[in-house]
């Protein structure tokens, strides 16, 4: 079912009061003398009794995260497990799974949060509509589905923040610096020419031992030894699923690790030469990347076409810089009042030469023709839920804040030339995919996390 998947995409952690109250809670019944603990001890003479409220598990700089926190993801992983049945890994092994995906989250958030990244309830509001309409629902229906399947709505809707504020964070900590030079785009293309099945379909799912930065010899060698007792379980006949559950570090563990499909030539060079001589259903040697050690499988493979189809559309922006002299608020004000008089019939193209702060201006906000993977993902992504005229509310990217009008769509069979466009970003999408798993290990290995699972 669509929530249940949902839901448990969207996993996040309890809301930072609730968190802190029971963090405070915990320690407040540990430092508490025993006649307050069990004052009945003090005129019976039976021994104390200690009830533990809660306890924190792990501490990730200055935030913990409590033994009810990991019992509710674990829960829901377990929930999720079951649905995809899989067989269970030990409830130590799941709980530890669960508790690095939360420790990675955690990280993410709080540089979100330090770094001034926000969805307040306005955007939120939006995106519930938005996942709502999708699925034919109106936002009333979309809740009683959701609490239906046995998730709060409050709760839903936090974990949903959550995610939104780590797609953002990624977009413009990873996504945004990703760098793709003419050469490696002729490279592209001239493999791609000489290669068979360039326009193949992969569907892949792994197992990562992941490596911390700077690790010694012997921190590899373990890490190495334990990446091939994965890989011994799976030629002995255990389903991949619960490998994947017992043994990766990957964020997509708990899924059977999978990755999902995608053009052969999107994945990782690594992945796709590894790929190249099994047949679905077989599984990789141990191989090494930057992050740590992998174990691929072959879900399955499609024959593709040679044809390169894609929607493109013809748009214009207003662009007011945020700076010093300009805060978000100003701009997005004023974007707001030059929104309103577009839809009081003041010409979109008049307001942006005399308003916009981009290049674009002297040509009335004028893009021209944009493909897929031309623009930043935050402009792309309000561009592309936009219908033809339609103006889009004030947008943030790290160009500042913008307007944006659809003038016209279209889909086209690219030509050679244009293919070069598409090689973009293929190139893109797959060095991001890079980059994002490097950088969120090195995230997780600068960070002060201190883990008290042990300390039952």
């Amino acid at each position: 079912m669509f929530f249940a998947m949902l839901r448990l995409k969207l996993i996040g952690s309890r809301p930072h009061a609730t968190r802190g109250a029971l963090a405070a809670l915990s320690l407040l019944v540990a430092l508490l003398p025993d006649a307050l603990i069990a004052p009945a001890h003090a005129q019976s003479g039976t021994a104390p009794r200690v009830v533990t409220v809660d306890r924190i598990v792990a501490v990730i700089n200055d935030e913990v995260i409590t033994q009810f926190d990991l019992a509710s993801r674990t829960k829901l992983a377990i929930a999720q497990l079951t649905r995809q049945g899989t067989s269970l890994p030990s409830n130590e092994v799941l709980e530890r799974q669960v508790l690095e995906r939360m420790i990675a989250d955690r990280v993410q958030l709080q540089l979100a949060r330090e770094t001034g990244l926000r969805v307040d309830d306005a955007q939120l509001e939006k995106i519930l509509t938005r996942i709502a309409g999708d699925n034919k629902m109106t936002l009333p229906e979309f809740r009683n589905a959701i609490e239906r399947d046995g998730l709060p709505f409050s709760r839903f809707r936090e974990d949903l923040r959550d995610e939104v504020l780590m797609t953002r964070l990624r977009e413009r900590e990873v996504d945004a610096r990703i760098v793709v030079t003419e050469s490696e785009i002729d490279n592209f293309l001239r493999n791609r020419s000489v290669q068979q099945g360039g326009d193949d379909e992969l569907n892949l799912a792994h197992i990562l031992v992941r490596v911390p930065e700077g690790a010694s010899p012997e921190q590899l060698a373990e890490r190495r030894a334990r990446a091939e007792q994965a890989l011994g379980q799976l030629k002995s006949g255990t389903d991949f699923a619960q490998v994947a559950a017992s043994f990766s570090d990957a964020p997509d563990a708990l899924k059977a690790g999978a990755m999902g499909a995608r053009p052969l030539d999107r994945w990782p060079a690594l992945f796709a030469e590894a790929s190249k001589p099994l047949r679905v259903g077989e599984v990789s040697n141990v191989l090494r990347s930057p992050a740590g050690f992998h174990i691929i499988r072959v879900v399955d493979r499609r024959v593709g076409g040679t044809s390169v189809i894609v929607q493109q559309s013809r748009a214009r922006h207003i662009l007011i810089r945020v700076n010093e002299l300009t805060s978000e608020n100003d701009a997005r004000n004023r974007l707001r009042g030059l929104k309103e008089r577009i839809e009081n019939g003041t010409p979109f193209g008049e307001l942006a030469r005399l308003h916009s702060d981009d290049g674009s201006a002297a040509r009335g906000g004028e893009l021209g023709w944009v493909l897929p993977g031309d623009t930043v993902p935050e402009f792309e992504r309000a561009m592309s839920a936009l219908k033809v005229n339609e103006v889009s509310d004030p947008i943030r990217t790290d160009f500042g804040m913008h307007l944006i009008q659809v003038v016209e769509r279209r889909t086209e069979d690219l030509s050679v030339e244009r293919q070069r466009l598409v090689a973009r970003q293929a190139i893109r999408a797959r060095k991001a995919d890079e980059a994002y798993q490097e950088w969120v290990r090195q995230l997780r290995d600068r960070a002060f996390v201190n883990l008290r699972l042990e300390d039952r």
